[in-house]
């Protein structure tokens, strides 16, 4: 028995010993957040160590870094990603911080944005007849792949109740706008009034072209796509009369609308090859699937702070 109360008091013990190990254990960290910040300014000395002091000194840690300085052009630009801990470095605070940073450098641009804590881009969708980037566009909204949400869709286009992309937009309660166009009407006022609170603009193979007039008024950027095989067929079927002509290489331009058609600063390009053994159905889908490609990669580009204008009508994507 004597043996028995000596095990019996040892194990207390133990237990015990091991109950104020686990009282004393420390508290867990609380989630960091992450954060972007892009920066496009004259260029100067010291400019990168003053953003990494300004996130150090807040107990944040800078997880990746591109920075660019092009030959004799004086300008720098910059993107880092960063995690940090939102009590110690509130969301208020850091916009305060960033600001003086600015300042300091005479900025041309300066955003950091914090995904988790941020609102989503709210934009407007404007499409006509195809419909396979508009699809890929929704699907990938709705697969949550980007930041967005989508106020409306705008077309010029009647869809039919019934079809996969009204089915879509009724199951997300997307509203559905068509303003049937002619040459002299563009419907651009009512256009105007829809997408007025929006933070940017999608034509996912919109076949209308938009005014100077809209450009100077909407004054926000619109993110274009379009086949790659301009200027070389120009006009209804390009697609067509590429594969006529015979072409190895199809690809696909995502940019920037200005009120040059079609010529605004590059954000993406895809290319693909093609050869003697497609016939025209594949050649379109081949076609259409670099569109739909090349359109998200720009958006997730665009909504991730990887694309800054550089030069009159060149862009810098880290």
């Amino acid at each position: 028995m004597s043996v028995l109360r000596r095990i019996s008091s040892r194990t207390r013990r133990v237990l015990q010993s091991a109950n104020r190990s686990f009282n004393t254990l420390p508290e867990p960290s609380p989630p960091l957040s992450h954060g972007i910040h892009v920066l496009y300014c004259p260029d100067s000395v010291g400019i990168v160590a003053t953003i990494s002091e300004c996130i150090a000194s807040k107990g944040g840690n800078i997880l990746e870094a591109d920075v660019f300085v092009p030959q004799n052009k004086n300008v720098f630009y910059s993107r880092s990603e960063f995690v940090f801990d939102p009590i110690k470095w509130p969301r208020t605070q850091m916009n305060e911080d960033i600001l003086k940073l600015s300042k300091k450098y005479n900025a041309i641009r300066s955003v950091v944005r914090v995904p988790s804590i941020d609102p989503k881009y709210k934009i407007a969708v404007l499409a006509s007849k195809q419909d396979h980037c508009l699809v890929d566009l929704l699907l990938a909204w709705q697969d949550g792949k980007l930041p967005i949400d989508i106020s409306s869709v705008i077309s010029n286009h009647d869809r039919l109740p019934n079809s996969h992309v009204m089915r879509l937009l009724e199951r997300h309660e997307i509203p559905y706008h068509y303003l049937s166009t002619c040459k002299e009407d563009k419907r651009e006022d009512e256009i105007l009034q829809l997408v007025q609170d929006t933070d940017f603009l999608v034509l996912a193979r919109y076949m209308q072209v938009l005014s100077k007039s809209f450009l100077n008024r909407y004054a926000k950027d619109i993110i274009n796509i379009h086949h790659g095989l301009l200027p070389s067929f120009k006009g209804g079927n390009p697609c067509r009369q590429a594969f006529y002509a015979g072409v190895k290489l199809i690809g696909a331009t995502s940019h920037f609308v200005t009120e040059e058609l079609d010529c605004g600063p590059i954000i993406e390009q895809m290319v693909e090859r093609v050869s003697h053994k497609d016939n025209l159905l594949s050649f379109v889908q081949k076609s259409e699937n670099l569109e739909k490609q090349c359109l998200l990669k720009a958006l997730k580009s665009y909504c991730e702070l990887r694309v800054l204008p550089y030069e009159d009508n060149r862009t810098v994507v880290f």
